[in-house]
């Protein structure tokens, strides 16, 4: 059977010009000054979208994770040669370590397959590590101006309201849509200012919840009937209960702590060891807290001793001062600070 075609990115009727003119005229006056957007650095601007996903810029800017990385990470050089770590260390508290790891992993192919410098085309840029299109994209037109598309959650809620396209935007004939009239409305020439001001607008007039209509600067272009019923997507995945049980060991001063060697998503991080069984006794702390789209029980059981968990070979003694300085996830963190650090 052959693939559906999607309906036409833009109408014939669309002033994708007069479009852009609006846009850009408005990002110019009102946009917001960020430090990414301050640099035609694209290994910046990079450090920038990857911190940006899954996490707002309040915190990224208000808790200084980015003015703290580029000061120990100025460069892809600065970073390829950095101890995983130390890198680890440094993106702590913003969670999806998966993001660090491939930052570090596309700063080392700079430098492998690009003599250290940061590749211009667009296609090179989406075949670094972790890189996909949407980032490929912002990093080819924030920082080399080139007319690429981009797609992020405030972009296609834009581009749903304005086209009124009623279609699932998360699925891939909504993705094949979105896609298509991002890369049909950018124009050939301030893309920077364009691409920025659709995301600006996104995160400003075009709310996900009562958006300011009556004040976009698009206004004359938007075609949806019912803002507020846009974007359309599927029904969100329930929610996934998990309980963790772990020890809480202390002796002479120390805490036994153990490196995830296993999945991706805390690999090479600092923790509480697990314990193989679940204890008949109650746990001494609880802690709750979520991720992806998990909710997390964790049970902590202080303990004076586990000859198992002390023998594993990814299990350390840490000092108060080691352990200030070591990666480990925020619940954990959180989860020592109740018993006093």
């Amino acid at each position: 059977m052959p693939r559906p075609i999607p309906p036409p990115a833009i109408p014939a009727d669309f002033d994708a010009a007069g479009f852009a003119r609006a846009l850009k005229a408005w990002f110019r006056r009102e946009g917001k000054d960020y430090p990414w957007r301050r640099t035609r650095d694209p290994y910046a601007i990079l450090v920038s979208e990857l911190m940006l996903q899954q996490t707002q810029i309040a915190t990224v800017l208000g808790r200084g994770f980015y003015a703290r990385w580029m000061a120990l990470f100025p460069t892809p050089a600065a970073l390829a040669d950095a101890p995983e770590e130390t890198v680890l260390k440094a993106w702590e508290g913003l969670g999806y370590y998966q993001r660090a790891r491939n930052l570090q992993r596309a700063a080392r192919a700079i430098a492998a397959e690009h003599a250290g410098v940061f590749p211009r085309d667009p296609a090179a840029i989406r075949a670094l590590p972790g890189v996909g299109r949407y980032t490929a994209g912002a990093v080819a037109s924030f920082a080399f101006g080139q007319a690429e598309p981009i797609v992020d959650g405030n972009v296609a809620r834009v581009l749903a309201r304005v086209f009124d396209f009623r279609g699932e935007v998360d699925s891939p004939a909504g993705g094949r849509f979105l896609w298509a009239a991002a890369e049909a409305l950018v124009p050939g020439s301030g893309a920077r200012e364009f691409n920025s001001g659709l995301m600006e607008l996104g995160q400003t007039h075009c709310a996900a919840k009562s958006p300011k209509c009556l004040l976009c600067p698009v206004r004359a272009h938007c075609r949806a009937a019912d803002p507020e019923s846009l974007p359309r997507k599927k029904a969100a995945r329930p929610a996934e209960k998990v309980d963790e049980h772990a020890a809480l060991i202390r002796r002479a001063g120390k805490t036994l702590l153990h490196r995830e060697s296993g999945g991706r998503r805390r690999q090479g991080l600092w923790k509480l060891p697990p314990l193989p069984d679940t204890p008949a006794a109650a746990p001494d702390a609880v802690l709750k807290y979520g991720i992806m789209h998990y909710r997390v029980t964790l049970h902590i059981y202080a303990l004076d001793a586990h000859p198992e968990i002390e023998a594993d070979p990814d299990s350390r003694w840490f000092t108060e001062a080691e352990r200030a300085d070591a990666p480990m996830p925020s619940p954990y963190r959180r989860a020592l600070a109740k018993f006093g650090g």
